[in-house]
């Protein structure tokens, strides 16, 4: 058995150029073009892929090589997966041909084989190069183009792949920021194998989902739900970057502002422990990262006002102009062209190799003094109820019960209340579900409100190019549209802050 460790980049044709401009400045020590066809199998009920294991026989030149892929782990782009390959002798699988213990417990071996059949094809012309890295490690380095194949229909395969050989993970990290530097590859989470999966069953692509809970079972040490948390973020973060890459489905945008928000607000709650200059250019790439989302708050209002021809401002004899002036705004926001640049380019890229890398080598541990080792070390639960504890003195001192807000305070308050909703999320499963559900969601609520809020500020903005009768009817809208969301979101603060805690 081998432990296949690799990235994997999607590329367009003309990548292919760029690519060989890199290699010539390389230390190269072999490479190859082959032409490569495989051959995917599985039973009716796809019992192989129900236990994330695949199973291919490939062909090059007159050699048959079958190949088991069993479950491994994905972070940000890094494949990590047990590989166990036999030569046989034509394209018939034979699962006897690999050991008992690459299967999991209680696998039925014989049954399985009986019900094998061909689910799809990959075929592929392979240009490869071993790569000797400064460090002494060597990479394969591979560039595929060709087309998977399933009932009839195909789906273009062009994307770059390296493969650490020997020595160190670091160095797959290494070559790939040098290969990345001009744009052009995006880190990809699907194999051909799932995509074949994906084109035999007709599959038109996944759905955008919610940031969910990280999943802990209680017994994890503070060091460990820190890695789970960003780890998490970085599966929704390129769940929905594949999403996007797609069909550019706006609200799978959305998701990756969410994964990213997750991402940073990690740092800053386990930051007591972990000090800010083990991630300061992290937390810098990330802030331009969020900067180059923040249009979407604008997109979402713009979307509200402007559906249905404006229906939500019937009321305003200057609709039909206001529509006309909300659509200049909107069409001067970033399109589709432009967010699929970005997720190519060679800084986008960095920052995910870079996370990732720091994720992997636990680039914060040099860091580390021997208290904060220790407290890293100790079970979570106890930093859980205290850093939950914090964050409800946080929102106890910006909502207080006392208080008046206005409409700037709500919008002010926003991202203080959205950085403590994302705060829960790391330690969510450790409490029962009803009690944190039902304290989450009067502040839930209000964030929904603060966004019901946020929506009106395209029009607020416009007011100044409008004449003085339309000026102030539409300045009397909107003071009766807030001070009715207003009214609202004032009940549910004062639900919340009612609430007792979940945690100890």
């Amino acid at each position: 058995m081998e432990t296949e460790i690799e990235l994997k980049f999607f590329v367009s044709p003309e990548f292919s150029s760029q690519l060989l401009k890199k290699i010539a400045e390389a230390k190269v020590l072999q490479q190859s073009r082959r032409e490569l066809g495989n051959v995917y199998f599985d039973t009716p009920d796809q019992i192989l892929r129900q236990h994330d294991i695949g199973l291919r026989v490939r062909r090059f030149d007159d050699v048959f090589v079958q190949t088991l892929k069993t479950a491994g782990r994905v972070v940000a782009g890094l494949h990590q997966r047990p590989e166990y390959n036999a030569e046989t002798n034509s394209t018939d699988p034979d699962l006897a041909l690999h050991p008992a213990d690459a299967w999991p417990e209680g696998f039925d071996v014989e049954r399985t084989q009986q019900q094998l059949a061909p689910l799809f094809s990959t075929d592929f012309v392979r240009q490869q190069w071993l790569v000797a890295m400064p460090d002494g490690s060597q990479v394969e380095l591979a560039f595929d183009q060709g087309e998977v194949s399933a009932n009839g229909e195909t789906t273009p395969i062009c994307e770059v792949e390296l493969e650490l050989k020997s020595g160190q993970t670091d160095a797959l990290f290494t070559l790939a920021r040098e290969l990345c530097a001009d744009g052009g590859m995006r880190l990809g989470n699907l194999s051909k194998a799932a995509r074949g999966y994906r084109l035999a069953a007709g599959y038109q692509g996944d759905e955008v989902t919610q940031l969910a809970p990280v999943k802990l079972d209680g017994s994890e040490s503070v060091e460990a739900v820190f890695v789970k948390t960003l780890e998490h973020a970085l599966g929704h973060w390129h769940y929905h970057e594949q999403i996007f890459a797609e069909r550019q489905e706006p609200k799978a945008l959305v998701q990756i502002q969410q994964a990213l928000g997750l991402t940073r607000q990690t740092l800053v709650t386990f930051g007591g422990m972990i000090p800010r200059r083990a991630s300061a250019l992290l937390r810098q790439e990330l802030q331009w990262l969020e900067g180059e989302l923040d249009w979407l708050g604008d997109a979402a209002g713009l979307e509200y006002l402007l559906a249905e021809k404006g229906h939500v401002l019937k009321k305003l004899n200057a609709r039909k102009q206001l529509v006309k002036q909300l659509e200049v705004v909107q069409s001067d926001l970033p399109d589709d062209n432009e967010m699929l640049l970005l997720l190519s380019s060679a800084r986008y890229c960095g920052l995910l190799l870079n996370l990732s890398r720091w994720i992997l080598s636990r680039g914060w541990q040099p860091f580390l003094d021997d208290k904060s080792r220790a407290r890293l070390a100790e079970p979570v639960k106890g930093f859980a109820d205290n850093m939950l504890g914090r964050s409800w003195q946080e929102l106890l001192d910006v909502f207080p019960a006392e208080r008046q807000l206005n409409r700037v305070d709500y919008l002010d308050q926003q991202p203080r209340l959205l950085r403590n909703l994302m705060s829960g999320l790391s330690f969510a499963s450790l409490y029962e579900e009803e009690k944190r559900m039902a304290f989450r969601m009067p502040w839930l609520d209000l964030l929904q409100g603060i966004e019901d809020l946020r929506h009106l500020e395209p029009v607020r903005q416009l007011l100044d190019e409008q004449d003085d009768e339309d000026r102030s009817q539409i300045e009397k809208w909107l003071q009766r549209k807030e001070e009715s969301l207003i009214h609202a979101m004032d009940q549910t603060r004062q639900m919340g802050i009612e609430l007792l805690p979940y945690w100890p």
